[in-house]
């Protein structure tokens, strides 16, 4: 079976982020600027151009954009007639569904900030000419690098938070702002603490992380281009840049999921085995995609279990509760890993004689083209069995049959 190369991405988003920035990293890592502009000139906003040039910020080169229009732009737009201009933009239908998922998120944590329905805010960082060129340039030089198509991943670093205040046209707001704050609480985005002062991630970068990415740690993959994209300030503190990796992730079977996932472990040597049942189910409840016990002799040769959870980084705090409080231990450690799955589905079919057949659901992953693996819900079958006082045996290999003959022509 022929190995498949898939598209990766990572942002490093440690010294900030916003929607100019993003969109400057993506042109330096190898988009097509051309194709980016043509993107921007289709919303139809008069005058509205785009250029980038190389700068320095705290020593290192990076690229920056620059959005301009013959006038200021002082309307202030409502999110329907910003997502009429994006479908008659150039962008694909990937793209479009991504511009409009951006302005969304963000129109909803503007809404939720001013106490307002998303669709009545009109503000400044929604309705200005930069934010729409950012967000619909940032999705177009997205989609030229292939990162918008089937198979594709992008994935973002937790963002710098920063510190103090920034003046709005709201006046004189926290740092990070409540937009950005929101923004984080509804999509699972990790803020980073530390000294940076300013404004260092945006509405808009938020946004755009939000609804192009997922949260984690630098993926597996062959790495083929670095791009920095600057910000306006050039700050002491740290480089005001946004990088960009572009690369591939091999997989070895057409059609798998390749994704960094979060294992968590705890010891327990002190928990009344009949509770472990109810504790596996909290803990898939909480988030967790599996999880199990593992036998083992704890201190002073007590025996015991380790516990162990796989789930998404976004779930890990959820999951870590969830062992806390079903279990007796006072602690829970965890580990990056990478985890690669193959495309799944389920289906339902009938067994047994047609006036008494029953229904027995049975998950199917495929192999590639043609080739699938299929498995029976076994409480499906057994209940099945007893209904028709058949051997579980023979409703389970009824059940895989059944599910062949879909497949047939």
């Amino acid at each position: 079976m022929v190995a498949e190369a898939y598209p990766a991405c990572w942002i490093d988003a440690s010294a900030g982020i916003a929607g100019d920035m993003l969109l400057a990293a993506l042109i330096d890592v190898g988009a097509d600027e051309d194709r980016v502009r043509e993107a921007v000139a289709s919303l139809g906003v008069p005058g509205i151009g785009l250029h980038t040039s190389e700068e320095r910020r705290g020593g290192f080169r990076c690229r920056r954009a620059h959005v301009s229009v013959d006038a200021e732009d002082a309307t202030h737009r409502h999110l329907p007639e910003i997502h009429a201009r994006i479908d008659r933009s150039a962008l694909g239908e990937p793209g479009r569904a991504a511009a409009r998922r951006t302005f969304a998120l963000l129109a909803g944590a503007e809404g939720r900030v001013h106490g307002q329905d998303p669709a009545e805010v009109h503000f400044h960082e929604v309705g200005a000419h930069d934010a729409l060129a950012d967000v619909v340039g940032t999705v177009a030089a997205a989609e030229d690098l292939g990162l918008l198509r089937d198979g594709a991943e992008i994935v973002c670093s937790a963002l710098a938070a920063g510190s103090g205040t920034v003046r709005s046209e709201h006046g004189v707001l926290p740092v990070p702002t409540p937009a950005v704050v929101h923004l984080a609480a509804q999509n699972g985005l990790a803020l980073e603490g530390g000294d940076l002062l300013g404004e260092r991630s945006t509405p808009t970068g938020a946004a755009l992380v939000a609804a192009l990415a997922r949260p984690g740690v630098f993926p597996a993959m062959t790495v083929h281009a670095v791009g920095t994209g600057g910000g306006r300030r050039d700050t002491v503190d740290r480089p005001n840049i946004t990088r960009v990796v572009l690369g591939s992730r091999t997989s070895a079977t057409p059609g798998s999921s390749a994704r960094a996932a979060v294992v968590l472990e705890a010891t327990v040597d002190d928990l009344d085995p009949q509770l472990w049942p109810s504790v596996l189910r909290a803990v898939r409840a909480a988030g967790a995609w599996d999880c199990w016990t593992t036998p083992m002799i704890a201190r002073h040769g007590r025996p015991g279990h380790v516990l162990s959870a796989i789930c998404e980084e976004t779930m890990r705090r959820s999951v870590a509760d969830a062992v806390l409080r079903h279990t007796s231990t006072s602690g829970v450690r965890w580990s990056a890993w990478q985890r690669e799955s193959l495309p799944r589905s389920s289906v339902t079919v009938e067994v047994g004689p047609p006036d008494a057949h029953r229904s027995v659901t049975v998950k199917t992953v495929s192999l590639g083209p043609g080739v699938r693996r299929s498995k029976p819900e076994i409480a499906d079958v057994e209940a099945a069995a007893e209904a028709l006082d058949l051997p579980v045996a023979a409703v389970y290999a009824e059940a895989v049959r059944r599910c062949h003959e879909l497949d047939e022509p």
